[in-house]
């Protein structure tokens, strides 16, 4: 991790610049990070914030929490989003291209931790599905309004953010992803295994990403060991695992410091294309498997060709 490295000081209410003219759409942004981002964002006035998330009665409750916690009303839009399925995702992002000519910040950051052994609706392993590949989709699908944003004007800074996590260490060995796993429950693997190799496809999918769109920062991050619902909603885990998630909430990172790294990254100047980053802004820490180019585009092909088809 980036123990003996020193952290970017960051405080969103300070050094959030003014987001006038911005668009910005947030997966999973009616809980925990996501939540907490939606409220930083609304703050610096931008003109509009999408809140995605699977239900949409969640969603519309989270916003008046938000909106209490603001001097004026924020110009919050809600979209239905459910990952594991590639037709919601494929609805939502024609949704909001069909509403929005420009999207400035893209956050990827919804998930599932240690979920118990499933598939999703279209086959895939469930953590895969829903972490990865519905995130993959969506992005895909938004490629057309991220690309007319960055060339809307000279300079312009449009920015994808994908969650991560150091639990990308966990992906199984020795290689990373086994692909002959992921349209199958992947029992073997376990519910961290699982995890972690879907959280290591974002670190590598960021970097592909980078590579061919240079007119877009793309970064992966990990928010810290955070205080969500995450690790309590890790129904695939041993109890003893669980029990230990909801005693650490007390000593973990509060979610107001742990979504400063993902806000760091979609508005600080500095920030590197492709680069996966741990709180808040040390790059470099990615395991060998995060680094792995010959993987990355293994991983890219393997991708495009399940994605072939799907259209905004």
């Amino acid at each position: 991790m980036n123990i003996g490295k020193k952290s970017i000081p960051f405080k969103p209410e300070q050094d959030i610049p003014p987001l006038d003219g911005k668009v910005i759409l947030i997966t999973g942004g009616n809980i925990g990070l996501g939540k907490q981002c939606v409220l930083e964002y609304a703050r610096h006035n931008p003109a509009q914030i999408w809140l995605a998330a699977r239900s949409l009665d969640k969603a519309a409750a989270a916003v008046a929490e938000i909106q209490q916690q603001l001097p004026n009303p924020a110009p919050i839009k809600l979209l239905e989003l459910d990952l594991s399925s590639l037709a919601s995702v494929q609805t939502a992002a024609r949704t909001f291209s069909a509403a929005s000519a420009r999207l400035d910040i893209l956050m990827l950051n919804a998930g599932i931790m240690a979920a118990p052994p499933g598939l999703t609706t279209d086959g895939y392993e469930l953590q895969w599905g829903t972490n990865y590949v519905g995130h993959a989709l969506l992005a895909k699908l938004l490629l057309p309004v991220l690309d007319t944003t960055a060339r809307s004007k000279p300079g312009a800074d449009v920015r994808v953010i994908t969650l991560s996590s150091h639990g990308h260490s966990l992906a199984p060995k020795p290689e990373g992803i086994r692909f002959d796993t992921l349209r199958t429950p992947a029992d073997a693997l376990g519910p961290y295994g699982r995890y972690g190799q879907s959280k290591l496809a974002a670190i590598l999918w960021a970097r592909q990403m980078a590579q061919r769109y240079p007119q877009f920062t793309v970064t992966s991050i990990h928010p810290g060991v955070v205080r969500t619902n995450l690790m309590n909603n890790a129904t695939g885990s041993p109890l003893v695992v669980r029990l230990l998630g909801k005693v650490a909430n007390w000593v973990v990172t509060p979610v107001e410091q742990g979504a400063r790294n993902q806000l760091w990254a979609s508005v600080a100047e500095g920030v590197e294309s492709g680069e996966y980053y741990e709180p808040v802004g040390i790059g470099g820490t990615a395991t060998a498997f995060g680094k792995d180019e010959k993987l990355a585009q293994k991983l890219w092909d393997w991708t495009e060709k399940e994605l072939e088809g799907y259209t905004a």
